[in-house]
């Protein structure tokens, strides 16, 4: 029989040939060996003999006939006992039989040894390649020598899994899912951003893979159809720094996912609508008819002519409404919000100084995606870094000039570090340097002026809404805060079937984690603040930002009192 069909019909035959040594064997350990001695001697006859009508009665007149064998070679002491205890009875090196098969067993392992387990890879290796003895194996590993035979066994059984793996369809090997969006909920650390570290299709479908239900290497390996070699390495670095969860030898996915489907995004769309609809036009009515734009403790000197003169330089009220909106839309009716999960309840610290959510966005392909999702990808925040002075809040979208990057916390703090040296510099001229006002200016936060004989420190003019002290923010706050509380029970209906539906699809572990985001809709949330500026620009009460306020757009300086 040629060593192809061979191969083909001992693998049918293993589970039933391994049930059959359990039946009849004392111990997990003495059915495994009866199991390998039953398989190598059928091979053998298998590759010498041409005339095989009945396959079934020659492979179990084999087992029958080594069964008898078997226990005739063991004591009735020896029976039962754990392997452990019969590694002297157990042969180390290869006897005639093993001999047959073993120049094909090392060639399969080369090409084939990717596909079997760390542990299982280093005894293999030592035994095979390095030609060392079992129980040297177990001694330089720690282990049981009863734990190296069973490993040598299952690497046997393994290396056809190995090659099947490769030839099965796998959904992900065939189909691999893809993040259309990562976010960072909170503070990234010295690495930048989540997004950094699912850069890769191996580490998006290896959290994938593990969204719902724990695996092993192995399992993701041959759910990903892929060797565990790639897998291993990545799986324990997405865990090192808190994107999976290991235990037990399994991973399981932290992060928050969101597959969507017609329903939800159908849902999404409808409730962030109507939001919208009803909260951002009222809040620039309130806004523009009040006379609160014209209050002096709202700073911003935004112009495109060279500043002559600081004191006579005013933003428009349209440059200022780009900031205050989706400022007053997130921070406005806290008092309102859901705040029974707190955020390290359920956020990660990682090793490079990160203390974060991570959630990512699946493409499906045969679904819609939602309104405005292009404007989405360019969107990032609401930010806000502070020190013991002033704290700076900022939103990055397809209107301004893309300015969050990675890097972004060192720069915000320099811009904070610099604002407070200014603050102090009256008494301390040196405190700030030619430099700094250069980086201030270059990240549109001020603009300097254009006066002759200016000598030493350059005077400036803010480029960016600056609002004075907490009173004004408390009263630009209160001006959403009653137009939440007035809408709050139409809001609450709006949200609660997109609740619902999205619990529904969450696995149970992460319900915790996707409750807290949930408690942020329609508040320190980029889509609602997303839907109420493209509500505002397509209404025509915004206008478009000219090229020169881009750089200074939707950012706010709050002195800490």
């Amino acid at each position: 029989m040629k060593r192809e069909q061979a191969e083909r019909l001992i693998t049918e035959y293993l589970k039933p040939i391994y049930g059959f040594a359990l039946k009849r064997c004392a111990n997990l350990q003495d059915a495994e060996d009866l199991t390998q001695e039953i398989v190598l001697k059928a091979f053998r006859t298998l590759l010498c003999r041409e005339d095989m009508e009945a396959p079934d009665k020659f492979v179990w007149t084999v087992a029958h006939n080594t069964l008898a064998n078997y226990y005739r070679g063991k004591t009735k002491a020896a029976l039962g006992v754990p392997i452990d205890n019969l590694a002297e009875l157990l042969p180390s090196g290869n006897n005639t039989e093993d001999s047959i098969v073993e120049k094909e067993t090392i060639d399969r392992l080369h090409s084939e040894i990717a596909h079997l387990s760390k542990l299982q890879r280093r005894i293999v290796i030592a035994y095979y390649f390095e030609k060392k003895k079992q129980e040297t194996i177990a001694g330089e590993l720690g282990i049981p020598l009863g734990t190296v035979k069973w490993h040598l066994f299952e690497a046997k059984k393994d290396l056809k899994k190995g090659m099947d793996t490769m030839r099965q369809t796998s959904e992900l090997k065939f189909n691999p899912i893809r993040f259309e969006l990562c976010g960072t909920n909170g503070s990234p650390g010295t690495k930048g951003a989540n997004g950094n570290f699912f850069r890769s299709a191996l580490s998006q479908n290896i959290v994938y893979s593990v969204w719902k239900e724990a695996k092993t290497v192995g399992e993701i390996a041959d759910a990903l159809g892929v060797s565990p070699v790639y897998v291993e390495s990545e799986a324990e670095y997405l865990a090192e720094y808190g994107f999976l969860k290991e235990k037990c030898g399994k991973y399981l996915c932290n992060i928050l996912l969101d597959e969507p489907s017609d329903e939800l995004i159908e849902l999404h769309d409808e409730m962030y609508k109507q939001a919208a609809g009803l909260f951002a036009n009222e809040l620039f009515d309130a806004l523009t008819g009040s006379g609160i734009l014209n209050d002096r403790r709202i700073v911003c000197g935004q112009t495109g002519r060279p500043v002559t003169r600081p004191q006579d330089e005013r933003a428009d009220d349209n440059f200022i409404l780009w900031s205050l909106i989706p400022y007053i839309a997130a921070l406005s009716g806290e008092s309102l919000m859901d705040k029974s999960i707190s955020f390290d309840e359920v956020a990660t610290i990682r090793p490079d100084g990160g203390h974060n959510l991570c959630d990512a966005s699946v493409a499906a392909p045969n679904v819609k995606r939602p309104m405005y999702f292009e404007s989405m990808l360019r969107f990032c925040g609401p930010f806000w870094n502070r020190n013991k002075d002033y704290t700076l809040w900022q939103i990055d979208s397809e209107w301004s000039s893309g300015r969050v990057r990675d890097g972004y916390i060192e720069k915000s703090n320099r811009i904070l570090s610099i604002l407070s040296n200014l603050q102090a510099s009256d008494s301390a001229v040196s405190a700030v340097s030619e430099d700094d006002y250069v980086f201030l200016t270059e990240t549109g936060i001020l603009k300097t002026t254009d006066v002759e004989g200016n000598k030493g420190r350059p005077k400036a003019v803010v480029q960016v809404v600056w609002l004075e002290n907490s009173e004004i923010k408390n009263q630009l706050l209160a001006v959403g805060g009653r137009l939440k509380e007035k809408h709050w029970a139409a809001l609450e209906a709006m949200k609660k079937p997109f609740v619902k539906a999205v619990l529904n699809e969450t696995p149970k572990h992460l319900h915790k984690m996707k409750k807290f985001e949930l408690q942020y809709i329609f508040f320190a949330d980029g889509w609602f603040i997303l839907h109420c500026m493209k509500e505002l620009v397509h209404r025509g009460k915004l206008k478009l930002p000219t090229e020169e306020q881009k750089k200074s757009l939707t950012t706010i300086i709050i002195p800490n009192e």
